[in-house]
């Protein structure tokens, strides 16, 4: 199977520029191609991991991909997709970021593979240095106002209004095709289905360009498909908030729970996108899933391949670890580490390491809203301390309750977690 049909098997084709023409061209050479991503927070989510498997996908395929950092192009800000105008961060800022971003598509796509390396690559490195007479002389002049004003990104944004900065970035986007086409013999860009403007301009420019060779250059544009959720929310949301890769900002345990917690209507769909599972592999997973939907199976497959990817095997390891003690309610076989990252959101109460009256810190921590109350959950058996049941009123909070001398976790309840630290 070539790689379109791959891709089409996947559902991960939106759209392509000469369909048939690109089928030819991949079949014929071993080609360049490129997706940027710019810099517009210190770290990627999980919507970037399509077009980051994509260029992995195309070089185990046997072609060359290039990731592109926009540290330029992030200076002003993409309008596609966009209602409002975004604010614009400092250089620095960008610069930053695009660092930190160049860094994470390093751990995540192999630039080191000594037959086939992703190469890297920042548009700041040509964009930085352009003078603004270069930029309407070299670019400007092969785009007409009207053909920018048709394109989608733009025309959506008429009636609200767009600044002349983001007015220019298809601009300056597209001289990142022909830069790297100039540069590097690329001839396709990938991108999501809101960047197909910026891409057939980037084409026009290359052929506009070099009006005497254009019948004779051959490059093209392939869009993934925007990913949607069965039940209508955001795709890479939980809790109102983005699923980051860095592990500092959504931790392995809440990467692995975000799609272990995919819907049942999902769960095919976006193992054929982000995972490199064969197609028997996804048809056995299909039938366990149409079967015995109750285990699970495919979610857990899924979380799985996901997280040791964009982590570590360790990071896969310790994401189930706590997952399991969780649902055992084996909180003591727990590190500090594991409490952090799964116990992250909970409430927490900070209070000396001392001994301290169970009933106490029910009240203190508000768990129990009186005395009254904490005897009763008390006595009831609905206080666990470390995932044990504590029916004795005179128990105390001594250095025994404390994980590691950091953590105690009591549980009122079913599903009530509260995390109590010490200074």
């Amino acid at each position: 199977m070539d790689i379109l049909q791959d891709l089409e098997g996947r559902g991960l084709i939106h759209q392509t520029t000469d369909r048939e023409g690109l089928e030819k061209h991949l079949k014929e050479n071993q080609i360049t191609l490129y997706c940027g991503f710019d810099p517009t927070a210190d770290s990627l989510h999980i919507g970037h991991l399509v077009p980051l498997t994509m260029l992995k996908r195309f070089q185990q395929a046997g072609h060359k991909p290039i990731a592109l950092v926009g540290g330029g192009t992030g200076m002003i800000g993409d309008p596609s997709g966009r209602s409002s105008e975004r604010s614009l961060n400092t250089a620095e800022v960008v610069q930053g970021y695009a660092s930190k971003i160049q860094e994470q598509i390093g751990k995540l796509v192999d630039l080191e593979q000594d037959d086939n390396p992703v190469l890297s690559r920042n548009n700041h490195d040509w964009l930085g240095s352009m003078s603004v007479i270069d930029f309407l002389r070299d670019a400007g002049k092969h785009f007409g106002i009207n053909y920018m004003l048709a394109k989608e990104s733009v025309s959506a944004r008429i009636e609200k209004g767009i600044t002349f900065t983001e007015f220019s970035y298809m601009i300056l986007q597209s001289l990142d095709f022909l830069k790297l086409y100039e540069q590097e013999n690329c001839t396709l860009q990938i991108g999501g289905s809101d960047q197909w403007g910026n891409i057939t301009a980037g084409m026009e420019l290359i052929r506009r360009s070099r009006e005497d060779q254009a019948e004779e250059i051959k490059v093209f544009g392939l869009t993934v498909p925007l990913i949607t959720k069965a039940d209508g929310t955001k795709f890479g949301k939980t809790a109102g908030n983005a699923v980051w890769l860095d592990a500092d900002k959504t931790t392995p345990y809440e990467f692995y729970q975000f799609w272990i917690n995919t819907d049942d209507r999902d769960v095919i769909k976006f193992i054929r996108y982000f995972t490199f599972l064969s197609a028997q592999e996804i048809a056995e997973l299909q039938e366990e899933l149409e079967n015995r939907p109750e285990n699970r199976i495919a979610q857990k497959r899924l979380a799985q391949e996901m997280t040791r990817t964009v982590h570590s095997e360790e990071a896969l390891t310790q994401a189930e670890k706590i997952s399991a003690a969780l649902f055992n309610g084996e909180l003591k076989e727990l590190s500090a580490d594991d409490i952090e990252q799964g116990f992250k959101d909970v409430p927490t109460f900070e209070t000396e390491k001392q001994d301290i009256p169970l009933i106490e810190l029910l009240v203190n921590a508000s768990i129990s809203s009186s005395k009254r109350q904490a005897r009763e959950d008390v006595k009831s058996g609905a206080i666990y301390i470390n995932g044990e049941r504590v029916q004795n009123l005179d128990h105390s909070i001594t250095s025994e309750d404390r994980i590691e001398e950091q953590f105690t976790i009591i549980r009122r309840g079913k599903k009530k977690y509260f995390l109590v630290t010490y200074k």
